[in-house]
């Protein structure tokens, strides 16, 4: 496993909806939970415009796939990752959604899932054409990489639990059964939902609207996941939505989640999931 500092290694997510804006908060929340890796969604910026120097002042490496104003990922960490791959293989697209890179034995994925917009839209149906191209990758992931995890906004509440108002929410874009069914099949390749290992309380979500007060009010979804293979999901020892971030001056609507996992993982007598085609590079 990776080389950190103690018994664990933390890795967390967070859509920061626009790195140059909400550096301040990163770097705080950085320097207050010292997580392993941080994995960054919705940088806005191109690769060039992000703040490097501002990371390393503070001891952090980063892997970034950048866009300029829309989507963007990133993998901040203590010790720099390998292995960096961008973009979903054999999956044509200008939107830089997805970034991975190795952390001793884990395999750390960054992902940026596409909102779909309304049910009605083309952009609804890339969505679940991308979680299919997803899939494949991360069924290919699973053979190469036993330890891996997949991190990000997913941009899919996969449970009414996940919802402050299942009612209101039935059948709409992040909750609607199709969208359901293709986080459901990543489940189904051996990944757990880190969060869901352990009692939580009632109505823990990880974004909140802007408008109607929604943050005071907890009116939020729950469509930020950790998803850990088998091997790794094993030393899984707890998950956490940080919700302090949401409150602080000029918020993301989302805001930090993050698991502890011990630092050597313990044996693994389950087979490994098999893959549909040949690995990819």
């Amino acid at each position: 496993m990776i080389d950190i500092r103690g018994a664990f290694l933390k890795i967390a997510t967070w859509n920061v909806n626009s790195i140059r804006v909400r550096l301040s908060h990163v770097l705080a929340w950085l320097e207050k939970e010292k997580p392993d890796v941080l994995c960054l969604q919705e940088l806005k910026c191109e690769a060039p415009d992000f703040p490097w120097e501002a990371f390393r002042a503070v001891g952090y490496h980063a892997h970034v796939a950048g866009q300029k104003t829309y989507n963007g990922v990133a993998l901040v960490s203590l010790q720099p990752g390998v292995d960096e791959v961008i973009g979903l293989p054999q999956w044509e697209d200008p939107q830089r959604r997805v970034i991975a890179a190795t952390f001793g034995d884990v395999r750390v994925i960054s992902v940026y899932c596409p909102n779909g917009e309304s049910l009605s839209s083309e952009k609804y149906v890339y969505k679940l054409a991308w979680f299919d191209a997803l899939h494949d990758y991360l069924q290919d992931s699973l053979v190469r990489y036993p330890c891996l995890l997949v991190a990000g906004d997913y941009n899919i509440a996969p449970e009414d639990r996940d919802i402050h108002d299942p009612a209101a929410w039935a059948g709409e874009v992040l909750c609607s059964p199709p969208e359901r069914e293709k986080f459901q099949a990543l489940e189904a390749l051996g990944l757990v939902d880190c969060f869901r290992q352990f009692p939580q309380e009632e109505r823990s979500f990880s974004w909140w609207h802007y408008r109607v007060n929604a943050f005071k009010r907890n009116l939020g979804l729950r469509i930020d996941h950790l998803l850990a293979s088998q091997r790794l999901g094993a030393t899984l020892r707890s998950c956490t939505i940080d919700r302090d971030p949401r409150g602080w001056e000029r918020p993301s609507d989302h805001t930090p989640v993050w698991a502890t996992f011990e630092a050597a993982p313990v044996p693994y007598s389950g087979a490994e999931p098999k893959s549909l085609s040949s690995p990819r590079a």
